[in-house]
């Protein structure tokens, strides 16, 4: 199967790189519309989010498919989320509050939409650091546990995208229902009507 192929992971990476480059090539031929600085901050955090969201999907894929390669893509997924949010927290750090930590620390204060979102940030930062096969065994147990947050972070991405946005609400309600899915898998309930889970794949 094409999942088990040497070039899947690279052509995955590819992927996963192609909606920065985009980015890239949009902002120096003149393609990020009248406000770039808005453009960037919002297709970073949307890319965050969806990246977030493929990585919960491969474990409900590797169920219904009964395919076990999907696990491959996991962690890589993941870390593509946290390159994808650090990117969304610099442009607004640097671009809006210009390096001034005392103005940012006030907007997180201030307007809970960007409260939720730097607390969805902070969560990641601990995973990102313990996505390594040498974490995973110095962790133990408490690995798995720890990465239970990641339906947290996804919950908080979806608030802080419904609340930042101020009239089209279809785009968070789709990216809502998806989370609701995936969390509803999680729980119990839709799981249970998968197939049996196949082995895990070792990265």
């Amino acid at each position: 199967m094409w999942l088990k192929s040497v070039y899947a992971k690279p052509v995955a990476h590819l992927l996963c790189l192609l909606p920065c480059g985009a980015l890239l090539w949009a902002a120096f031929n003149g393609g990020l519309g009248a406000n770039p600085v808005e453009k960037l901050t919002h297709e970073t955090g949307i890319w965050t989010l969806r990246f977030l969201l493929l990585t919960l999907c491969m474990t409900p894929l590797r169920q219904w498919s009964g395919q076990a390669a999907w696990i491959r893509f996991r962690r890589m997924l993941g870390l593509y989320a946290f390159f994808y949010v650090s990117c969304h927290f610099s442009i607004w750090f640097i671009a809006d509050h210009s390096l001034r930590f005392g103005d940012m620390i006030e907007d997180i204060v201030k307007r809970p939409y960007i409260t939720l979102g730097f607390s969805a940030f902070l969560l990641l930062i601990p995973l990102a650091i313990t996505s390594n096969q040498a974490m995973i065994r110095k962790l133990g147990r408490k690995w798995k546990s720890l990465h239970q947050l990641v339906y947290v972070i996804v919950l908080l991405g979806v608030l802080h995208f419904v609340w930042l946005v101020k009239a089209d609400y279809l785009e968070p309600s789709i990216y809502a229902i998806i989370a609701m899915i995936l969390l509803a898998h999680r729980l119990g309930p839709i799981k249970r009507l998968g197939v049996k889970s196949a082995p895990v794949a070792r990265n």
